[in-house]
């Protein structure tokens, strides 16, 4: 199975982090703002939300004379032997504060072995998790998880998954024609959040956006009950837009 890859701003954003935390590494006594943007060529307007971003993340720290460092979290995502972990508790603290931050529940998916697979998930007593009333890695036709997971596949990967599960009809806005969400998936635009009108669950709308690294396919997702249908798109946005600390956690 092959992968369609399409890079994303998050994908640019993780990239350009991942850069700025080689460089500061290679230089253990610290390293300034200024020596930064000369080594790496980026910009003020690139590097100083970056630098940002990374310091609140707790990848870097600021010495008290402005130099940057390399900071606890990424030392310990670094560590072989304590880097699982690491890397879940580093991934729900910061689902948690997406979740507070879109107002809605939200979850890490991949695709592993064929098969849909939900790893994490931030939701709370006003923020419900979606109510899997059929198995997710049945559903990949209907979920928004699905769609961005198969979307990120090749034709043949995305037909393999179809032919070895039915496209059951779930709601009255589910999709059962193959050919139609084959060409929806094709038309897509990897920019682009995948949404879920209500075709899994009658009650919900979901959307998802792509955190692909490497060799993996995955998807960053949310859920709203239907009532807060209209902050979708805005909730989505604002979701793509912060996916960059994730992506950059899977790829350290």
């Amino acid at each position: 199975m092959a992968l369609k890859h399409e890079p994303t701003t998050p994908y640019h954003s993780a990239r350009e982090a991942l850069w700025v935390l080689e460089t500061i590494a290679r230089h253990s006594d610290g390293v300034t703002d200024t020596a930064l943007a000369r080594r790496t060529g980026l910009g003020d307007r690139r590097l100083t939300p970056l630098l940002r971003m990374l310091r609140r993340e707790g990848y870097v720290e600021r010495t008290t004379d402005g130099a940057y460092v390399t900071g606890a979290v990424l030392t310990r995502l670094a560590s072989a032997q304590d880097r699982e972990s690491a890397l879940r508790e580093k991934l729900q603290h910061t689902l948690d504060r997406l979740r507070d931050s879109v107002g809605a529940a939200v979850y890490i998916s991949r695709y592993v072995d064929g098969e849909i697979r939900v790893d994490q998930y931030a939701a709370g007593p006003t923020t419900p998790v979606v109510h899997e009333w059929v198995d997710f890695r049945y559903s990949a036709h209907a979920t928004a998880i699905g769609k961005s997971l198969l979307g990120q596949l090749d034709r043949e990967g995305r037909r393999d998954h179809l032919s070895r599960h039915k496209m059951a009809r779930l709601t009255s806005r589910t999709i059962t024609s193959d050919k139609l969400l084959l060409s929806r998936l094709e038309a897509q635009p990897p920019s682009s959040p995948v949404l879920d009108l209500q075709e899994y669950a009658v009650g919900t709308v979901c959307a998802a956006v792509p955190i692909t690294d490497g060799s993996s396919v995955g998807c960053l997702a949310l859920s709203l009950p239907v009532s807060d249908a209209h902050r979708l798109r805005q909730a989505a946005d604002r979701l793509h837009r912060h996916a960059t600390p994730l992506l950059l956690s899977l790829a350290i």
